[in-house]
């Protein structure tokens, strides 16, 4: 343990100083409180005693400055030094900040017991903030993991509902587009009569990485909405810049080229996809959420049944109707 000793009084600072040594602590000194802030913030020691009256600052307002000086989770015990023995110094030492009374004169057996719990109480606050992070870290993980489908490793259907949900309510609120892409593989389970579930797992996460890699932007997501089908969100994006998405995406998995030996037409794997975009008024009700979707999965439908392959766009959603 470091301790910062802030006494003005030579007399009393030398005793406390070679009791701390007889006790195994290292401590540095200052006699005042300008100069004791200013080796607080360059030792940041482990313990801090400190002098109530001193020249300039006294030692409660040295110990006020001192807890503003503590970062975020930071706590350095403070005991204080004094005559005083009223009361209302022990209340106005607390309320300042300190944790401890020592009465002058310092006694060694009393010095170090007060040392001793100091240390308890620290080490039981560091491991409470060890343990605090871990669980964060847990919870940010768990938080992750919840968010994420297990097989392709890109959002999951209730990470797409929160975001579409937060996406609407911002797009009503700004009054900006909102389009959604609903992306179907083609003849999937023919693919996976053919080739096997393993194989069929394997084309799905070729496919979602390659949907990933074209979203550029940080609010775009793309999430496996169930089986072979997956959603694409692109906030403030009109139903152009919408259907540009779309067929950049069809053409990648296209340029895959998984075979796809069962298919009726092309050989290979492809995928169909609906688009629909809304523009949103900040009179619309949540409602709209279901009419988007409803709209880009109408979409879906009509590519699936014009041959597939392809990208078909939903009419624009009205603003008086949409989101």
């Amino acid at each position: 343990m470091n301790v910062l000793l802030i006494e003005d009084t030579m007399t009393s600072a030398t005793v406390v100083s070679h009791q701390l040594a007889r006790l195994g602590l290292e401590s540095v000194h200052a006699r005042d409180g300008e100069a004791g802030l200013a080796l607080f913030k360059k030792h940041r020691p482990d313990l801090v005693l400190l002098d109530v009256i001193m020249p300039g600052l006294d030692g409660f307002e040295v110990a006020r400055r001192i807890r503003q000086l503590e970062e975020d989770g930071e706590w350095t015990p403070i005991i204080f030094l004094t005559a005083r023995t009223s009361d209302e110094d022990l209340e106005r030492g607390i309320e300042s900040g300190g944790d401890d009374y020592l009465i002058k004169p310092v006694s060694e057996v009393v010095l170090a017991a007060k040392v001793r719990a100091m240390q308890r109480l620290a080490q039981m606050r560091y491991s409470l903030v060890v343990l605090t992070r871990r669980l964060d870290e847990a919870n940010r993980e768990l938080t992750r993991l919840t968010s994420v489908d297990g097989l392709t490793g890109i959002a999951n259907r209730r990470c797409f509902d929160e975001t579409i949900v937060r996406e609407g309510q911002r797009a009503r609120r700004n009054r900006l587009p909102l389009s959604v892409l609903m992306v179907d593989v083609d003849f999937f389970k023919q693919y996976n009569d053919g080739y096997g579930h393993q194989a069929g797992d394997e084309c799905l996460k070729q496919i979602a990485a390659t949907l990933q890699s074209l979203l550029r932007r940080p609010g775009d997501l793309v999430a496996r909405f169930g089986g072979e089908e997956f959603v694409v969100v692109l906030p403030e994006t009109n139903a152009v810049g919408a259907s540009r998405v779309a067929e950049e995406m069809r053409q990648m998995v296209d340029a895959l080229a998984l075979p796809h030996e069962s298919a009726p037409q092309h050989k290979f794997v492809t995928v169909s996809i609906g688009v629909a975009t809304a523009y949103p008024s900040p009179d619309d009700d949540c409602g709209g959420v279901e009419q988007l979707l409803s709209s880009a999965d109408q979409a879906l439908y009509a590519a699936k049944a014009e041959g597939r392959n392809r990208v078909v766009v939903a009419q624009t959603l009205a603003r008086a109707s949409a989101l």
